[in-house]
């Protein structure tokens, strides 16, 4: 089994709040990139199935019918998913298994909360 290392998204390395000053163009580009992924509601139903797994984790093959697509459709979503830093892949055997991504989450609520 091999995995692979978790990158911190760009999201976690460049999100203050959009409320404590205008963002750079790469830090709006990174913020746009994951929001587009986030724009989809079967992506979010993906998001959330992960999230409320047992250790934030699943396997493509658990994901299929919860959202009532063909294991290619799902593929192709969760690709998104990593490609935004979402989530994390790992190929186990035939199948992969994805995970959220430690703390993407938490930075991208911080990225719309008002500074206290």
């Amino acid at each position: 089994m091999t995995t692979l290392p978790v990158l911190p998204s760009a999201a976690v390395a460049c999100c203050s709040p959009v409320t404590a000053g205008v963002l750079d163009a790469d830090q709006a580009e990174a913020l746009a990139r994951i929001f587009k992924a986030l724009g989809d509601p079967t992506r979010v139903k993906l998001l959330s199935i992960i999230a409320a797994s047992e250790g934030q984790e699943a396997c493509v093959c658990d994901l299929t019918e919860p959202v009532n697509l063909s294991q290619p459709t799902v593929s192709h979503h969760m690709k998104l998913l990593t490609e935004a830093g979402l989530v994390a892949r790992e190929q186990r055997g035939r199948w992969a298994y994805f995970s959220i991504v430690p703390g993407v989450l938490d930075s991208l609520a911080g990225a719309l909360t008002s500074p206290a």
